[in-house]
């Protein structure tokens, strides 16, 4: 008996554990490109609009984000410099708001009248909450050559405690860069 709930606690850790908010959509290297070549990296300038970029609390993410990275790339070898880095680092954030819906089923919602003595039903989308789901884009640039050589996509449902904030990001940039 005890060995059933010990390997029944161990499943369910495992799958608990295999279920993140974040995934990797895609990593797209150039042809013959390999990190082992660069020994150096920058990021270039960050250029953004509107009222929520001007924010404090974005720029707060902005560096998390950027520390989250130069972490990643200092455990595969690199070092960032302030001029003539060997790899230029491009990222792009979007937040998109999104509708969770479900559909109506006829054994849970009554079906609609319609019509004198004729029932009805029609599935339909009903939005049952709000959510922010966050994508960042990284691009890594080889400025001699003036080419993109890796781009990491990562995406998340962002949470909306703050202090979770930083928790995803560095497990994101984790599962992006051990593609790279």
């Amino acid at each position: 008996m005890k060995i059933i709930r010990y390997l029944s606690l161990v499943c369910l850790l495992l799958a608990t554990g295999a279920c993140s908010s974040v995934r990797v959509v895609k990593t797209e290297p150039a042809t013959n490109f390999s990190l082992t070549n660069y020994r150096t990296f920058a990021f270039s300038d960050i250029e953004s609009a509107g009222d929520l970029p001007q924010s404090g609390f974005y720029r707060s993410q902005i560096d998390a984000l950027k520390k989250a990275i130069e972490t990643e790339l200092k455990q595969k070898g690199l070092r960032r410099v302030d001029t003539q880095p060997d790899l230029m680092m491009n990222i792009g954030i979007a937040v998109d708001e999104k509708t969770q819906t479900r559909e109506t089923n006829i054994r849970t919602d009554p079906p609609f009248y319609i019509g004198q003595r004729r029932y009805s039903w029609r599935s339909q989308e009903v939005p049952v909450g709000k959510y922010r789901q966050g994508t960042v884009d990284v691009h890594l640039i080889d400025p001699k050559r003036n080419e993109m050589v890796w781009q990491g996509v990562v995406e998340g449902i962002l949470p909306k405690k703050p202090e979770k904030l930083q928790k995803l990001i560095d497990e994101g940039m984790a599962k992006l860069f051990a593609r790279l």
